[in-house]
């Protein structure tokens, strides 16, 4: 993930109301670990 793409991640997900701001940086957490991870195992989208 670039510098910037996570500047951008994290300013949208700041704007957007409480409960939903929970989810976004719950959806940068997982995009995090899974570049830090190599991507070797994608999370499932069930979950």
């Amino acid at each position: 993930m670039l510098d910037g793409e996570l500047e951008a991640r994290i300013t949208a997900a700041e704007a957007l109301p409480l409960e939903d701001r929970a989810a976004a940086y719950l959806q940068l957490h997982d995009s995090l670990r899974d570049h830090l991870e190599g991507g070797d195992v994608p999370r499932s989208k069930a979950e």
